[in-house]
C-alpha cells in the first residue's frame, strides 16, 4: 500500500478533478503490476495496473489507495475490471465517499467472490485525498491559508512593505504548495497592492492552478498581471455591466455569486469552487480576507512560514478577526507538523474534520 500511495502521488498535480490513486497488483511478494491515475478521463490506477501485469493477475491480490469505482464515467468501472481480471483479493485504503460510488464497488467486488479488506494506511490514504474527500464528504475544498509572518505574527509593515519576509528556500517551498492546489485564491486588496502572479515558477508543474479572485465590485486592473496567460476566474456581487465587459475581454471569467450584505457569501464561494472540482484550494491574500474566511468557517489548514524578524506593534497582522470577547471566542486549530525551511520555519495547523 505505501508503494500505491507514492504512485498516486505522482498524479497529484494532474488526475484533479479525480482522485491521484496508486494501484499495486501482487502475489506472493512478487510484484505483477502497478498503476496511477494520471489525468481525468484516461485509465484509472486499477486499470493501469492490469495493463502492466507481468503474468495473469488471477488469485493475486491488489493494493489500491481508494474504492475502486462502480460505476461508468469517462472510463469503465475499476471494480468490475478487477472482477474480470480474477484477483483474489483487494485492499483498499478508503472507502470512496462520491455519491456515486460509497461501497458500491466493494459491494461488487464481494459478489464477485472477490475477498474486500479495507483500512490499510487508511491514515496516510486520507492525507493523500484529503481534498478530494473534503470536496466529495462537505461538498467544498479543502482550503488553506498560507501566509508569511515574522516571529510577532505580522505579515507586511505599515506601509504595506513585504518582500521579503521569508528566504529563498520558503518561497521555493511555497511554489511547491501552489504546484499541489487546483486552485490559487486572493482578494482585491492583494491584487491592487502586490500585483501579484499566482504562479507555479520555482519548482516543476505539470499544469497550473486555476487563479481566483474575489472581488466584490470588479477593480481588477486591466493591466494586471493576473489577465496575463491563463484566465482568471473573477468572483463578484457587482452587476456592473460595462466592467464585466472588459475583464471578459481581456479573457476573465466573470462569475456573479451570492451576496451577504455589500461583500461575496465565503461560504456560497466554497460551494462553487467544490462544484468546479477544485479539490485544494491556497489563499494568498491579507489580513481582511483571511478573517472573514476565518470567520466564515471554511479554512481548514493554515500554512505559516515564520521569519526570524520581529516588525513591530504598527505592522500588519495575520488575520482581521474583530475584537474577541474572552480566550474561549479564539479559532484554535491544532499544530500538526513543524519543520524549518531553509532559515524559517514552516507551521501548519488544522482544525478538526
Amino acid at each position: 500500500m505505501a508503494r500505491a500511495l507514492a504512485l498516486g502521488a505522482r498524479g497529484r498535480e494532474t488526475a484533479t478533478p479525480n482522485p491521484a490513486v496508486g494501484c499495486v497488483i501482487a502475489r506472493g511478494g512478487r510484484l505483477l503490476g502497478e498503476g496511477w491515475h494520471a489525468r481525468a478521463g484516461e485509465p484509472h490506477a486499477e486499470a493501469m495496473a492490469l495493463a502492466a501485469c507481468r503474468e495473469p493477475p488471477a488469485g493475486a491480490t491488489a493494493y489500491v489507495t481508494l474504492e475502486p469505482c462502480s460505476h461508468h464515467g469517462r472510463t469503465p468501472p475499476c471494480a468490475d475490471a478487477l472482477a474480470a481480471a480474477r484477483v483474489g483479493r483487494v485492499v483498499a485504503a478508503l472507502e470512496d465517499p462520491n455519491p456515486l460510488v460509497r461501497g458500491r464497488g466493494l459491494a461488487r467486488l464481494r459478489e464477485a467472490g472477490v475477498r474486500v479488506e479495507t483500512g490499510l494506511l487508511a491514515a496516510q490514504a486520507q492525507e493523500a485525498h484529503r481534498g478530494f474527500l473534503a470536496r466529495m464528504s462537505r461538498g467544498r475544498p479543502w482550503l488553506r491559508l498560507k501566509v508569511a509572518v515574522s516571529l510577532d505574527g505580522r505579515t507586511a509593515l505599515a506601509n504595506g512593505e513585504s518582500r521579503w519576509i521569508t528566504g529563498e528556500a520558503a518561497r521555493h517551498d511555497v511554489h511547491a504548495l501552489r504546484a499541489r492546489s487546483c486552485a490559487m485564491l486572493t482578494g482585491i486588496g492583494t491584487v491592487l497592492r502586490d500585483d501579484p502572479e499566482l504562479t507555479v515558477r520555482h519548482v516543476p508543474c505539470s499544469r497550473q492552478p486555476r487563479r481566483v479572485l474575489i472581488d466584490s465590485r470588479l477593480d481588477l486592473p486591466l493591466e494586471a498581471r493576473l489577465l496575463r496567460g491563463e484566465p482568471p476566474l473573477v468572483l463578484t456581487v457587482s452587476q456592473d455591466a460595462a466592467r464585466r465587459a472588459a475583464l471578459e475581454a481581456r479573457g476573465a471569467e466573470v462569475v456573479v455569486v451570492p451576496a451577504e450584505g455589500p461583500k461575496t457569501d465565503l461560504a456560497a464561494v466554497a460551494r462553487l469552487l467544490a462544484e468546479r472540482g477544485f479539490n485544494e484550494v491556497t489563499v494568498e491574500t491579507g489580513a481582511k480576507l483571511n478573517g472573514s474566511l476565518l470567520r466564515a468557517g471554511v479554512v481548514d489548514e493554515i500554512v505559516l512560514y515564520v521569519a526570524p524578524m520581529l516588525l513591530g506593534d504598527r505592522a500588519q497582522g495575520l488575520a482581521s478577526l474583530g475584537e474577541l470577547a474572552t480566550l474561549a471566542d479564539a479559532p484554535r486549530p491544532r499544530i500538526v507538523d513543524a519543520r524549518a525551511v531553509g532559515d524559517d520555519w514552516r507551521l501548519t495547523a488544522r482544525w478538526e474534520s
